[in-house]
């Protein structure tokens, strides 16, 4: 079970690199609009990114003009 939450994790975190870079977004200027702290969105894209709740899910969904579907996809 451990191991599918990391995957998950991962794949979050690449889809959120992902669509950042195509809107040509730093992780600086995502954190922000996203109301996120900086370091925190650096962990999410990192190689061990932690646990994430719903409603930041969303935030930053909603800062790349996204579903939070698409991001987890």
């Amino acid at each position: 079970m451990r191991i599918m939450n990391i995957e998950i994790r991962l794949q979050l975190g690449r889809n959120i690199r992902k669509w950042r870079a195509k809107y040509g977004y730093t992780q600086e200027k995502l954190s922000e609009a996203a109301d996120i702290d900086y370091k925190y969105l650096q962990r999410i894209e990192g190689k061990n990114p932690p646990a994430m709740k719903i409603d930041t899910i969303g935030k930053i969904a909603k800062a790349l003009n996204v579903t939070p579907s698409e991001l987890l996809e």
